[in-house]
């Protein structure tokens, strides 16, 4: 069987460094671990001691002092501002399942569709959150390659779900195995395009959503390992956690 290429050498590997090449690898290997930690609890800090402490000095505010015990007129209630706002949300979710609540709904909707600015940046956010809250049906299923902004040069996609509407009509002469994917833009995974592509041109890939943003956002840098199928063992994953075992084709939706 041929060498291959893409595994490491392990006597290669085992080779000892010098004392400046270890003390960079040590020192990237720190900033690896310790950069996640510090962020998230330097955002946790500026979350409690910043915008979630104003939301509570706000709501306390607004709480008539003859709705509080006496001895609460004075007291401080870390987070009372965020539970009050859950339970806003969660009463302006069941108003929308009725009848009267919906058309309150429509009517403050009707009323800022007549403002042009508020119009455009009401929509637009509408658009985002509703997007972001779908179900699975509309969530990225697998990682593939296509070839994009031309033919010869690939680039990695997230398929999102099989063409559907209009589009998938006006499309039925090219293919009916039209695909809906969204091409990420580096090292904002978040945006990019939205490309109608057929399935039979996708290399859909084993990795997983997950680690297909994280090799996004490190433009390159950071890609899960992987095992070809013929140095594979039997039963063996692809790569790492939570990859497919099989390396079968994906067949098209039907």
């Amino acid at each position: 069987m041929a060498k291959n290429k893409d595994v490491p050498d392990p006597k290669k590997v085992l080779q000892p460094q010098g004392p400046i090449a270890s003390l960079r690898n040590n020192f990237l290997t720190g900033v690896v671990i310790s950069a996640p930690i510090l962020i998230t609890i330097a955002l946790i800090y500026w979350l409690v001691t910043g915008p979630l402490a104003r939301l509570d000095d706000f709501v306390q505010g607004v709480i008539p002092d003859a709705w509080l015990p006496p001895a609460w007129a004075d007291f401080y209630i870390p987070g009372l501002g965020v539970l009050v706002a859950i339970v806003l949300l969660i009463l302006v979710g069941i108003m929308a399942k009725n009848f009267i609540g919906r058309w309150f709904i429509d009517l403050g909707e009707k009323l800022l569709d007549a403002m042009p600015v508020v119009r455009s940046l009401y929509g637009f956010f509408k658009n985002v959150f509703e997007m972001a809250l779908q179900q699975s049906e509309q969530s990225f299923q697998e990682v593939a390659l296509i070839e994009y902004p031309r033919p010869g040069v690939w680039t990695l996609c997230f398929v999102v779900t099989r063409t559907k509407g209009e589009a998938a009509h006006v499309l039925g002469d090219v293919a009916d195995d039209m695909t809906n994917v969204f091409v990420p833009t580096t090292p904002n995974p978040t945006s990019g395009f939205l490309i109608l592509a057929k399935r039979s041109d996708l290399r859909i890939l084993e990795m997983s959503v997950e680690d297909g943003a994280k090799m996004i956002f490190s433009a390159g840098l950071v890609a899960p390992d992987y095992i070809p199928v013929a140095d594979r063992v039997p039963g063996a994953p692809a790569a790492g956690r939570g990859r497919r075992a099989s390396a079968a084709p994906v067949s098209p939706p039907r």
